[in-house]
Formats: C-alpha cells, sequence, structure tokens
C-alpha cells in the first residue's frame, strides 16, 4: 500500500503562516490537492507545485455542500489508492472547519494507508491575537453557527461566546452561500433570551493578503441582522455577566489544603 495522504494547513495568512513541515510536504507530494480562501493564495501555492487540482471546482450554486464534499473526498482518495504521496492543503488548520480532510484521513486509515494531518494556524489563533483575547481568563465557547441554531445550547453568559461561519447561519439545505438576515434575525432573538439587546458584539474577520485589514466591527446584538457578512465572518460575544465563585468547592478544597499541611508539619 504505497499511497499515502497528509492534510496540511497553511494558516490564514498568505505565505506568512505555513510551517516548515507542511511545506516540505507540499514540495515532496506527487500531487496537490487544494481547499484554499482565494485566487491569490491558489497562485502562491501554484509556485511550490507542479500539480495542483483546485477542490473549489466541485462547488456549484444551489448544489448541496455534502454531495461536494463526497466528491472531494473521492478525488483524493483515488489519488491515494493508485499508489501516490497525495497532500490536500486547506486554509488555515486542516482540522478546523474542514470535514473533507477528516473524512479522507478516516477512509484512507480505514482502507489500509498512511494517512495524517499536519496541524496549520486558525482563525481562532488570528482571533485570540488580533482582538487580545485570552481562553483561560474567563473561558471561551466555540460553536458553528447553525449547529448553535438547531439544537439546545447551554450557555455560560459568564465567558465568551464565539460563532463561527455566521454568514451561513440557519443554512438548513447546507447550499446557500450567505443567509439573508431574516436568518439572522432568529439568531439575534436567541441570543436575547441570554444576553440584553444593547449588548456589544463583534464582527471579526481576519486578514489574509497584505492588503486586507482585520474587522473588528463593533455593533448592538439588537443590530445583527442588519449588517454585513460574508462565509468568512464570525462572531464574537464578550461576557454580559461577571464570573461567580463557587463557594462550596473552594471550602472543600481549602480543607484538602489544610490537610496537606497538616501532614506536611
Amino acid at each position: 500500500m504505497s499511497g499515502s495522504l497528509v492534510c496540511v494547513g497553511i494558516g490564514m495568512k498568505l505565505a506568512a503562516h505555513i510551517t516548515p513541515i507542511c511545506q516540505s510536504h507540499i514540495e515532496n507530494a506527487d500531487i496537490v490537492f487544494s481547499l484554499l480562501s482565494c485566487g491569490i493564495t491558489e497562485k502562491w501555492l501554484e509556485q511550490k507545485h507542479h500539480n495542483i487540482v483546485n477542490l473549489q471546482d466541485y462547488y456549484a450554486i444551489g448544489k448541496p455542500r455534502n454531495i461536494t464534499y463526497k466528491e472531494m473526498v473521492s478525488a483524493i482518495l483515488t489519488e491515494v489508492r493508485s499508489g501516490k504521496r497525495v497532500v490536500a492543503a486547506f486554509y488555515g488548520h486542516p482540522g478546523v472547519f474542514a470535514c473533507v480532510a477528516h473524512r479522507a484521513i478516516k477512509k484512507a486509515n480505514d482502507d489500509g494507508f498512511n494517512a495524517f494531518m499536519e496541524p496549520g494556524i486558525s482563525a481562532a489563533d488570528c482571533l485570540f491575537a488580533e482582538l487580545a483575547i485570552d481562553p483561560g481568563k474567563v473561558g471561551i465557547q466555540h460553536f458553528e453557527t447553525s449547529q448553535f441554531m438547531f439544537y439546545k445550547r447551554v450557555i455560560d453568559p459568564s465567558a465568551y461566546l464565539v460563532l463561527w461561519q455566521l454568514g451561513m447561519a440557519g443554512d438548513r439545505s447546507l447550499s446557500k452561500v450567505v443567509t439573508d438576515k431574516r436568518y439572522r434575525q432568529v439568531l439575534m432573538s436567541l441570543l436575547c433570551e441570554t444576553y440584553p439587546a444593547d449588548h456589544e458584539v463583534i464582527l471579526y474577520e481576519t486578514a489574509t493578503i497584505p492588503l486586507e485589514s482585520v474587522r473588528n466591527e463593533r455593533v448592538a446584538l439588537s443590530q445583527l441582522p442588519f449588517v454585513e457578512v460574508s462565509q468568512q465572518t464570525t462572531l464574537v460575544v464578550p461576557p454580559s455577566q461577571k464570573i461567580e465563585k463557587n463557594d462550596l468547592i473552594l471550602k472543600q478544597l481549602a480543607g484538602i489544603d489544610k490537610q496537606y499541611l497538616q501532614l506536611v508539619e
């Protein structure tokens, strides 16, 4: 079984975030599949390898994304089964909001091929840096926006809430590029069950090329249906309440500390 698969992340910023090991896998591959964010990034990748297959070509307006993803995985596995060293390069981190990478690796491993993932800098890594958020300070909750809407989730308003892929909020068809303000109205109403309508939220998009700037737009939650969004837009909801101490647990821990000090003495 000579075929192999490595799914690599090229990071978020063009040519700046890719790790040496991911670049090495690309340069030494027999064929490279790409699922990247823009044409400029694609052109940059073409300079790194002579045999690039653009997976974006499988997308089509009105075509359900699940069908597209199956076709992408099939194309990748066909080359693996032919005995080639295959690399699939993904925007950001190959394991973050990239089901094609997970599915392709699992299928290749199930078929007896060597397949694994090499990490890249994700949008979450950029978010922490560019919005100056420390996830260890009060905690952070991450959800894909539509999944957050479709299922009952428990929100902790004393921690950050991050909703990814805001632009596709509420898309049940898995075929829309961007949903309209009616869908975000539903999301706003859902969030208003936990947060005040005037609570400040952040619309965030990282910059992927030098000419772009980071989007750090702050609006009231009530304005969410009326803002401009894209597939790259992330909604960040800062805490609306202070973190509350758990006095019962703290008392139990103090008792353990006291017992430990007595043993030491």
